[in-house]
């Protein structure tokens, strides 16, 4: 599970206080108090499951009483029509968190499938893909989690994981190499990326080896420039790729010989997945 015991309890009141508010107008007026249905979670679409189990904690907490049973775990990847869950029990009480329970694990699994995609790619070479901190505000952790399972590697989660010198940081200090002795000098505890230093140019990439930097961010760098620094700077510094990186062109960027690709899109812009509550009686 993604979220501590209390985090989960907040978000899954939080979504079902904003999707059904007062209670289920619709359904109180034409579902009998005691009916009892059974319905299917069934995939429209081939997939990576994530959010199965937040899906079921959110119907829990409408009806405890309703019986859920998984039939596929988180991570696994499966083909249209596949049943995800199916779940037996009060109509009205099914009919209510239906919606909620479908957003959550829909757009979930549409970063974990896109993510896979992205993985599938690069699998040839040693690159791995690492997500970003761009993610739906309150999301973030959710949205890691669902990278983690399409195959990526988390960067950092919040702003207190990890020294990352961007240009706007290099422009306030005045160079590369006063922001790097700046970074050194306020002694961070380590971290799994270091210090690393955003570089639109081998010249930064340079300044920010010789100031002694831990890692190098290449910034929408071409293919022959990012060549370039795997050749200079390969073993000395890890070697990161960012900056409008897609499906068709993680391949060669990857093939280049860096370390990481980075991709906002797999949290940022990935589309939900196609996931049905089918009615069996």
């Amino acid at each position: 599970m993604p979220l501590y015991k209390e985090e989960l309890r907040y978000f899954v009141r939080a979504v079902l206080d904003e999707d059904v508010g007062n209670g289920d107008l619709t359904t109180q007026a034409t579902i009998p108090v005691d009916a009892v249905l059974s319905a299917e979670m069934n995939a429209r679409e081939p997939m990576v499951i994530a959010g199965v189990d937040i899906a079921a904690k959110i119907i829990q907490t409408v009806d405890s009483a309703i019986d859920i049973n998984i039939r596929v775990q988180d991570g696994t990847e499966i083909a249209s029509g596949n049943t995800i869950l199916k779940l037996d029990g009060n109509a009205r009480n099914i009919l209510t968190v239906e919606r909620s329970a479908l957003n959550v694990i829909q757009h979930l699994s549409g970063i974990s499938t896109l993510t896979r995609k992205y993985v599938k790619q690069i699998e040839h070479t040693d690159c791995k893909l690492l997500d970003t901190r761009k993610t739906i505000p309150l999301y973030r952790k959710l949205a890691k989690y669902a990278s983690r399972l399409g195959g990526a590697e988390n960067h950092r989660m919040r702003l207190d994981d990890g020294i990352l010198i961007k240009d706007n940081h290099i422009a306030s200090v005045g160079s590369v190499k006063a922001a790097v002795k700046a970074a050194r000098n306020f002694g961070t505890s380590a971290s799994t990326i270091g210090i690393t230093v955003e570089c639109d140019t081998l010249l930064q990439a340079q300044e920010a080896v010789d100031a002694g930097a831990d890692r190098l961010l290449l910034d929408n760098m071409s293919l022959d420039l990012l060549k370039e620094a795997v050749t200079k700077y390969k073993g000395r510094v890890k070697l990161e790729a960012s900056g409008g990186v897609t499906i068709d062109t993680i391949k060669a960027i990857a093939e280049t010989g860096v370390d990481y690709v980075s991709v906002g899109r797999i949290t940022q812009s990935a589309p939900a997945v196609d996931i049905g509550l089918d009615y069996i009686r």
